[in-house]
C-alpha cells in the first residue's frame, strides 16, 4: 500500500494533476466476514428435486439470482447430518433460488443454514421487495454478538410515505 501511494503521488506530480484514489473494500476483501442466516420452513420432496423453502430470499442476498454467484451453504443446526442433495428457495415469488443441487447435512423444518460469504453487498443491494423487513445484522467480537443494526419494523417499511386526501 506504501509503495502504491508513492507511485501515485509521483504520478500526480509528473502530470502536475491532484488526483483522489479512492478505493471500496468490496467483495475481495469482506466476503468471507459475513453470513447470512436463514431459517427453514419448509423440506418439500418432490419426484426429481428435494427443496429447502427458507425464511429469506433474494431481498437480503440477491448475488445468487443477479449474478448467477456461489455462496455455500451449511447446516448449522445439524452439522454431522447425513449429506443429502437439495435446492435452497427463497420466500419471494420470482426466481428465489439460493442454491441448486447442494450437498448438504440432513434439512430439517426449523434447522438454521448458514450462506457464507455474504458480508459484501449483502445489506447495501437488500431491498424491501414484497414488503419483507431487512433483517438485522450482528457483529461476534470475541466470541460475544454485537446486535449492530437492528430488524426493519412496519413502521420502518412506511416511514415515508404519506396520506393523500382525494
Amino acid at each position: 500500500a506504501l509503495q502504491l501511494g508513492k507511485a501515485f503521488s509521483a504520478f500526480n506530480e509528473k502530470y502536475g494533476r491532484k488526483l483522489e484514489l479512492w478505493m471500496e473494500p468490496g467483495k475481495f476483501l469482506v466476503s468471507e466476514a459475513g453470513y447470512l442466516l436463514v431459517r427453514t420452513n419448509v423440506v418439500k420432496q418432490t419426484p426429481h428435486v428435494t427443496f429447502v423453502g427458507v425464511d429469506s430470499g433474494l431481498n437480503h442476498l440477491i448475488r445468487p439470482m443477479m449474478y448467477d454467484a456461489y455462496h455455500e451453504i451449511v447446516n448449522v443446526s445439524n452439522p454431522t447430518g447425513e449429506l443429502k442433495k437439495y435446492t435452497v428457495v427463497g420466500n419471494i415469488c420470482e426466481t428465489d433460488t439460493l442454491g441448486t443441487d447442494r450437498m448438504l447435512n440432513e434439512v430439517r423444518e426449523g434447522d438454521i443454514l448458514a450462506i457464507k460469504n455474504a458480508g459484501a453487498y449483502g445489506y447495501s443491494m437488500s431491498s424491501n421487495y414484497n414488503s419483507r423487513f431487512r433483517p438485522a445484522e450482528v457483529l461476534i467480537v470475541d466470541g460475544k454478538a454485537h446486535l449492530i443494526r437492528m430488524r426493519e419494523t412496519m413502521d420502518d417499511l412506511v416511514r415515508g410515505q404519506v396520506d393523500i386526501l382525494i
